[in-house]
């Protein structure tokens, strides 16, 4: 074991990834731990060429895999997502305004971690429209953001930032040897190498995985 000092934990993720959501109760768990700073790097999964409405063919495609999640780790899929949100065919999957707000609530009240959690639980268990800038408003006041201050972060971290954040995010995911979302990597200190941390063994017990951690990081 080695000793670390103030380390940090990249958190590559994308808001409309149903595996982070699965691993959402651990990265949880790590924020509570002493001393450990979580970075969060939206990757921009559904972005540009890769948005789309909802369809039949898509819903089809998901659900398996939400299940399985649901059966594997206990995170709800609400009738509000797998009854309305995946029927819903005007519904876009959109992963840049949800990003901007995580970027957004970071920005005005270190709460970016709060808003993933937040976003996270209205798509998947509410299928409410992450997409939709109102939507991503209301979510902000909900969690106690200053109104003024989240729109105007919002608004001028809309487009050419989120997409240089998606950019950076992406060459982390390569030098973290990451194959996609999620991706865990720790970081002892500034300029010194990621270690990427296998999440998947861990899904289901956050408990264990904060422990297992805990060892590592003592």
């Amino acid at each position: 074991m080695t000793s670390m000092t103030n380390p940090t934990l990249h958190y590559i993720f994308d808001p409309l990834c149903g595996w982070c959501y699965a691993a959402a109760p651990l990265i949880a768990a790590a924020g509570q731990l002493p001393g450990v700073t979580i970075a969060l790097h939206g990757g921009g999964m559904m972005t540009g060429e890769r948005r789309k409405h909802i369809t039949p063919d898509w819903r089809g495609y998901v659900l398996p895999h939400d299940r399985r999640i649901e059966q594997m780790t206990g995170q709800v899929f609400g009738p509000g997502y797998t009854e309305g949100l995946l029927n819903d065919t005007t519904a876009l999957l959109d992963s840049a305004p949800p990003t901007t707000a995580i970027l957004a609530a970071e920005q005005v009240a270190g709460q970016g971690l709060a808003m993933l959690q937040r976003l996270q639980k209205a798509h998947y268990v509410e299928g409410r429209r992450i997409a939709d800038p109102p939507v991503l408003q209301a979510l902000a006041a909900e969690l106690g953001l200053p109104e003024a201050a989240f729109a105007q972060a919002y608004a001028s971290l809309t487009g050419a930032p989120t997409e240089a954040h998606f950019a950076e995010s992406r060459r982390l995911l390569v030098m973290a040897g990451g194959q996609g979302f999620p991706t865990l990597a720790l970081q002892v200190a500034p300029g010194q190498p990621l270690q990427r941390i296998e999440l998947g063994q861990w899904l289901g017990q956050p408990a264990a995985f904060a422990a297992a951690l805990t060892e590592t990081l003592s």
